[in-house]
């Protein structure tokens, strides 16, 4: 099993929200993974988390940046001889690849033909997630061979538009995915924050999925929901529950998660 960390991001919503305030100056130009939350780096957290985790300890970790936080990400693994780094070439939001396709730069770069971990470098879990748990249900016999688990967390009627939104079936395999429905468009709660676990089988499908869609707009193929979209109806896809997440994509979003870590 691998692990990837998507972190070539540009978080623009959070660079607006410290241009228009007068405290928080020091977070100004860092790139989102790397910002303090209770005094250690977010995507630090989740190398501890992995560490932790019998059956992730010791495991490759791979990170896709871009060229104009690579040097801050440089300083940091050199704490981590296990992470390695690829950048996307880009140097600016305009130029960014997509969630999607930084996943398949990853596969190709990196040569990855294992199980896959694939965790959004700006979220955090609520303290009760369990990867050693999620890991678990992946590996065990309720996954069909060739499957997906993707965590879900339920969020409240007027936050669908926000969300992708999955919806999933009495054994917990998803049956849909919806990018921001209007509440009255599904009777699904359950948000699909980006972490998920991707059997080798289901990696080969990205390439599939990039080549598809090689001529579509950003959009269509920048948040990685797309692609989970895309794999719903072509490989089986299960869901782990969780409790909650943090997503520092602004200002209020960082101070609250950073002020949860603290405590």
């Amino acid at each position: 099993m691998k692990v990837l960390i998507l972190a070539a991001g540009y978080g623009t919503r959070l660079a607006r929200d410290l241009e228009q305030s007068d405290q928080y100056q020091e977070l100004r130009g860092l790139p989102k993974p790397l910002l303090p939350i209770g005094g250690i780096p977010l995507i630090s957290r989740w190398m501890k988390l992995l560490e932790a985790c019998p059956q992730t300890f010791g495991c490759e970790v791979f990170v896709v940046v871009n060229n104009s936080n690579q040097e801050y990400f440089n300083r940091w693994s050199k704490d981590y001889p296990r992470v390695q780094l690829v950048s996307d070439g880009t140097k600016c939001n305009e130029e960014r690849l997509g969630a999607v396709a930084c996943i398949g730069l990853a596969v190709r770069h990196f040569k990855i033909n294992d199980d896959l971990i694939v965790i959004g470098g700006d979220t955090l879990f609520f303290d009760d997630f369990s990867l050693s748990e999620m890991v678990k249900r992946f590996k065990g016999p309720a996954m069909q061979e060739g499957g997906t688990l993707v965590t879900c967390c339920t969020c409240k009627d007027e936050e669908t538009t926000k969300f992708g939104i999955l919806e999933v079936n009495e054994m917990g395999r998803a049956t849909s995915f919806l990018e921001k429905p209007l509440p009255t468009e599904t009777s699904s709660r359950y948000s699909c924050p980006c972490f998920y676990m991707f059997s080798a089988p289901v990696l080969q499908l990205i390439e599939t999925f990039l080549e598809e869609h090689k001529d579509a707009p950003l959009i269509k193929k920048d948040a990685p929901g797309n692609f989970i979209k895309y794999v719903v109806p072509r490989a089986p896809m299960y869901t782990f529950p969780v409790s909650g997440r943090y997503d520092v994509g602004n200002l209020s979003a960082y101070i609250e998660c950073d002020s949860h870590f603290k405590q």
